[in-house]
């Protein structure tokens, strides 16, 4: 602790020993240098900090699982960043069938820890993510279709605000807040310090899958995916991923709760396309089908810098598209670059546009894509190829999730948010009017009607 800027927790300053190392972030192209990072080791380490950046007027990001995947979210130069990563407790009620978590803990730890205790959470395709971050914006995987997105799972939080107050929000106390927390992203309305989450009974066993095919085999695997993945048995969720032409290949990954010899059956109409190189189909114990869906990814070894866009398909892909998508993959190149899609529908449906702030329920699949490179010389041309696609997909697709967030996104509120976006508008004036809590994508505060405040009305 520096007592003389009143400060407490991890606080490191640029020029300290361990700037550099606090600095880095899963994608390198989040490249910033704030003027200090505060590690906070408990609740109150985030208000004296919140305070603190008022004090001396810098701008505050907050950051757990430093998986940012655009400049300026997570990190800003001469600000503050406030980083909850250290927050790690887990606290399981079998009794209530919930679990309590810091939010510096990333979603591996989270859900190996459950499944080793029978239960499950909803996870997505990487365990180094944080899960304050993944939450917030509503958080999406192969479980998803079972017991819904992550933000569906949210019942409880814990929060400071904008004038350092801790605030506690569920379904009775601050309901408001717990709404907008559902899908409403993360760096809008607080610093978030503690979740409430429904803990699943997981089933003792549960079957994963991996299949890969030749990389132009893409448009027939894709076309029968895409007919297949939205109607198929809830149980199951699909992940299809497709890799640049040079050096790529089609992937298809997930898992069903139930047999392998159902699963087989279930995969059919996909397995039956083209020529598949490899085929993986395992029934596992809990525990280790979480393992193998979320293998090690390392935050600070990451090499690629990455461009991404996203968006919901509400009916398949026409030749249009598939033609804008080959013109993406034959540009592109490294071995993250590519389209994901991962079916929806089930529980994610079942809930209405309006329940929580996660609007985009009616979708057939989510799709996004990205672009990666190592030189900086080569950033313009790939974020380019990126923003491009979009305008070309822009006919089949509706909205954006923010948790892939694209700054090439103009009046990006309505197309993460949907009609919610008003709504939330009017929680971030009742919890933070001077929108303190702002970056270049974030939620401004609604405007008062007799007078405007300083909040880009």
């Amino acid at each position: 602790m520096k007592a003389s800027t009143g400060l407490t927790g991890r606080v490191i300053f640029k020029g300290d020993s361990g700037y550099e190392a606090a600095r880095k972030n899963w994608d390198p192209h989040t490249n910033r240098f704030p003027k200090v990072f505060v590690f906070a080791k408990c609740t109150q380490d985030v208000a004296n900090a919140i305070r603190w950046a008022r004090k001396h007027k810098v701008p505050i990001r907050p950051r757990s699982g430093r998986h940012a995947l655009e400049v300026n979210l997570s990190q800003v130069d001469g600000g503050i960043v406030i980083d909850v990563s250290e927050l790690k407790k887990i606290k399981l009620n079998k009794k209530k069938g919930t679990v309590v978590v810091g939010t510096g803990n990333n979603v591996g730890r989270i859900v190996n820890t459950l499944a080793r205790q029978g239960y499950m959470a909803p996870f997505g395709d990487s365990p180094s993510v944080g899960i304050g971050g993944i939450t917030l914006g509503g958080g999406i995987g192969p479980l998803q279709r079972t017991i819904g997105l992550m933000c569906d799972n949210l019942v409880g939080l814990e929060m400071v605000d904008a004038k350092g107050r801790v605030i506690r929000a569920n379904r009775k106390r601050n309901a408001d807040l717990l709404w907008a927390s559902r899908g409403g992203g993360g760096g809008n309305f607080g610093i978030y310090t503690k979740y409430k989450l429904k803990a699943h009974r997981a089933p003792a066993e549960a079957t994963v899958y991996r299949i890969t095919w030749p990389w132009e085999q893409f448009e027939a695997v894709l076309k029968a995916w895409q007919q297949w993945a939205p109607s198929v048995n809830t149980k199951l969720g699909s992940e299809l991923s497709i890799g640049p032409k040079k050096g790529g290949n089609v992937s298809m990954e997930g898992l069903f709760l139930g047999s392998k010899t159902e699963t087989m059956r279930l995969l059919k109409p996909i397995t039956s396309v083209g020529t598949p190189t490899s085929k993986i189909i395992r029934m596992l114990p809990y525990a280790e089908a979480v393992k193998f869906l979320l293998p090690p990814d390392p935050v600070l070894t990451q090499r690629y810098s990455n461009q991404f866009s996203s968006g919901y398909a509400k009916q398949p892909f026409p030749d249009k598209a598939f033609k804008s998508m080959r013109e993406f993959l034959e540009k592109v190149e490294g071995e993250f670059a590519g389209f994901f899609f991962l079916n929806w529908g089930g529980a994610v449906s079942r809930v209405s546009p309006k329940s929580t702030a996660f609007f985009w329920r009616d979708a057939k699949f989510y799709v996004e894509w990205n672009s990666s490179w190592i030189k900086k010389s080569d950033a313009a041309a790939n974020i380019a190829v990126v923003r491009r696609t979009r305008k070309k997909l822009q006919p089949y697709i509706v909205g954006s999730y923010i948790n892939v967030p694209d700054q090439g996104i103009k009046h990006s509120g309505p197309v993460y948010y949907g009609s919610n976006y008003a709504r939330l508008r009017k929680i971030k004036a009742k919890y933070d009017p001077r929108n303190v809590f702002n970056n270049p994508q974030s939620i401004p505060p609604a405007c008062k009607a007799k007078k405007k405040p300083a909040c880009g009305c």
